[in-house]
């Protein structure tokens, strides 16, 4: 199928790794101008070099570390220098630590408010008005299914990602005339540095060992096993395209049939 984004322009966050690099793998497979953002160059370089093998399209890296709001204004100025406004913006970025709603931590709830919501929803304002004027606009949030199911001993990443969603929702509504989509995409569990590394989280408190944990997992999907970053990839290039421009305001789960009611 071709999804019609071939000369399009995108900027993929958190790029050079898992679902990010999954993302800008698809996008490259359909001729699309990548921008890969990430913090460091040396594997931003090597993910790079990877889409070179599998697409002839230009790939570009830009090199940002997004704790602040300064660092997020100097990499709209590096975007826009490299590629212009992007037609695809993709927000994506690495999770919170795990915690429980009972442990409140002021200061650490707001620097993580900060690192999770500001980027995406900064370089949106960045980019919108020449969206809604060029009448085309693609915004995806990388997000997760505990948006709609909160995960034990997740809370940081339970509130922040579903207050990120409902800021895009509300957004869709605003912009859909325009020809702007925002949706939310949720990955359920994916094989991925990020799962590895709650797996053995939930190993060291629970005494046992991250197979057993990734076992315990398995058990819980109906498709009994993980999904890949091709297969995550696949749906966000769809959002992307002008065959998705009905789709808008979505909370979309990725997840082997992991959520309930949904």
């Amino acid at each position: 199928m071709d999804l019609q984004i071939s000369g399009r322009t995108a900027i993929v966050m958190g790029a050079s790794s898992g679902l990010g690099f999954g993302i800008a793998r698809a996008l490259a497979r359909e001729g699309v101008h990548v921008g890969l953002l990430a913090r460091d160059p040396s594997r931003l370089d090597t993910a790079a070099a990877r889409l070179r093998d599998v697409s002839s399209t230009r790939i570009s890296c830009i090199v940002a570390d997004l704790a602040s709001q300064d660092a997020v204004h100097a990499a709209i100025g590096a975007i826009q220098d490299e590629i212009g406004v992007p037609d695809i913006l993709v927000g994506n970025g690495g999770g919170p630590p795990p915690g429980s709603a009972a442990d409140f931590d002021a200061a650490l709830w707001e620097a993580q408010a900060r690192a999770m919501l500001l980027p995406v929803m900064t370089m949106t304002d960045a980019f919108l008005p020449a969206m809604r004027a060029n009448g085309f606009g693609r915004i995806i949030m990388v997000s997760s299914t505990s948006v709609v199911e909160p995960i034990a001993g997740l809370v940081l990443s339970n509130a922040l990602r579903a207050a990120l969603a409902n800021w895009g929702r509300t957004l869709a509504r605003e912009v859909a005339r325009d020809g702007v989509t925002v949706n939310t995409v949720m990955p359920g569990r994916f094989d991925t540095a990020r799962v590895q590394t709650l797996h053995q989280s939930r190993a060291d408190a629970e005494g046992r060992s991250a197979e057993e944990i990734r076992r315990r997992d398995l058990e819980t999907i109906p498709a009994g096993r993980y999904g890949t970053p091709e297969e995550f990839g696949a749906v966000a290039a769809f959002l992307a395209s002008p065959l998705a421009s009905y789709v808008t305001g979505a909370l979309i789960p990725v997840d082997g049939g992991l959520l309930h009611g949904h």
